[in-house]
């Protein structure tokens, strides 16, 4: 027997009735997030895994959490490696306001949440990567679909570029990324040199180019900092210290020996990793399996 033809769960005004109550619940019991769509700006032929990818973009709209005591995952755990925090969180957001606020905002017109994206919560001033995304719960609720549920977790930075104009989520960048510390020439020398942060420079070399963006510049101090470097020819280089380090900011004018050459004061991660080592790795020692001594 067919269903009874004088009901219908797709009567349109109900359908508008209960996604607006939705809306209206998230925004008075939810929280203000920013999600940052992921840019791959490189990947790999193979498994065509991201190799490089950056955040430009960051949306600020409304979420449910739906861990009310707090987050869930395995939490704070302590290796060999130091903590590892392993938070899980499930954010609720509404599809109308996901298309308005978003979706139609991006270039290629998601209809969706995508895996990889993340979710700054200023909440907790943390960042969440979006693992899975679930669009049929509750399921066809007056014949229709009117939530994503994205199920995320703590996200770990791996040297992605952070542009988004907003300081609680560039910082990441520029806490975590591995950064060369150059040495820039004193003033005094007939012009200055400045730089911006977030400029991209480089240097000049017979076959390639040297290019990185600046994270930190110490006009007092002279110290600038760069990340993101690669060099165009696709090798690992160095930064040079015989060649001056050239930005739209920067001066172009070059460094004699004379007056000053830029030097690397140190490799910031790597000469902690150095110091760090020296202080418990004994190379010293002859017969690292015993007591005897040849």
């Amino acid at each position: 027997m067919a269903t009874n033809p004088y009901f219908s769960q797709k009567y349109r005004p109900e359908q508008d009735l209960y996604e607006d109550l939705i809306i209206e619940s998230i925004k008075m019991y939810g929280q203000d997030v920013y999600y940052l769509p992921r840019e791959i700006v490189a990947s790999e032929d193979i498994f065509l895994d991201s190799i490089q990818s950056q955040f430009s973009d960051a949306y600020k709209v409304e979420v449910y959490i739906e861990n009310t005591e707090g987050f869930e995952g395995e939490g704070d755990l302590f290796t060999k490696f130091g903590i590892e925090l392993r938070d899980q969180a499930t954010f609720v957001i509404a599809r109308r306001r996901w298309k308005h606020l978003i979706g139609d905002r991006l270039s290629d017109a998601q209809f969706r949440p995508r895996e990889g994206d993340v979710i700054y919560l200023p909440l907790s001033e943390s960042l969440f990567q979006v693992m899975k995304v679930e669009t049929e719960s509750p399921f066809y609720q007056l014949s229709q679909l009117p939530l994503f549920r994205m199920q995320c977790e703590l996200f770990e930075f791996s040297d992605e570029d952070f542009d988004t104009g907003i300081p609680g989520i560039d910082n990441v960048e520029v806490e975590g990324a591995f950064q060369y510390e150059l040495k820039m020439p004193d003033e005094g020398m007939g012009r200055e040199i400045y730089y911006l942060v977030g400029e991209d420079v480089y240097q000049e070399f017979d076959d390639f180019r040297l290019e990185g963006e600046v994270t930190s510049w110490n006009h007092d101090t002279r110290i600038l900092k760069i990340a993101h470097t690669g060099g165009t020819d696709g090798k690992y280089h160095e930064w040079a210290t015989d060649r001056p380090v050239i930005g739209e900011y920067a001066s172009l004018t070059p460094i004699s020996e004379e007056e000053g050459i830029n030097e690397i004061d140190r490799l910031a991660q790597k000469r902690t990793f150095d110091d760090f080592a020296e202080d418990f790795l004994d190379f010293t020692e002859s017969n690292p399996f015993g007591d005897l001594t040849p």
